[in-house]
């Protein structure tokens, strides 16, 4: 089995039953969730004009491949009316990849661990909930140095 950090977010709809919902969805999907932070919410990131997000960390052991993994996720977005129109647009939920085993992957179409995670409090403040002693792989900081040294101005707050 594969130890793998998700994230899921979003911000249109009951935020909360969408987390849930794709919650449930990766545990029959992906495999059983061994983990979860609290609920964290925050402003927009790159597009402020659009309503606050709800974002949680799901820690997951599966037996997908990386790729594998990505597709179940994608299908789990679209079955819950993910639509992908433009960057940055608000959406019903989004389902990333944060890690996978310590496994570091630059490929075109999946980039593990995710290139954006030491630039967002939104990512950092539930990951660090679950696995602040955890070392980045390519970074080589644990996830509380990560935290401790983001520069994001957006503030991630405890929402549940």
């Amino acid at each position: 089995m594969n130890g793998v950090y998700l994230i899921t977010g979003g911000n249109l709809g009951n935020r909360t039953e969408n987390l849930h919902q794709a919650a449930m969805q990766i545990a029959a999907r992906v495999g059983p969730i061994t983990a979860q932070s609290s609920l964290y919410e925050t402003e927009a990131w790159g597009k402020e004009d659009t309503p606050a997000y709800l974002n949680q960390v799901l820690a997951v052991s599966t037996p997908l491949n990386a790729h594998q993994l990505m597709q179940a996720c994608l299908q789990i977005e679209s079955d819950m009316g993910r639509i992908r129109d433009q960057k940055w647009a608000s959406r019903i939920i989004d389902i990333d990849i944060l890690f996978y085993n310590d496994d570091i992957i630059s490929l075109p179409d999946l980039q593990i661990p995710h290139p954006r995670i030491a630039e967002r409090r939104f990512v950092l403040a539930p990951l660090c909930e679950l696995a602040a002693d955890e070392i980045h792989p390519v970074y080589r900081l644990s996830i509380r140095a990560l935290w401790q040294g983001c520069k994001d101005p957006l503030a991630a707050r405890i929402f549940l």
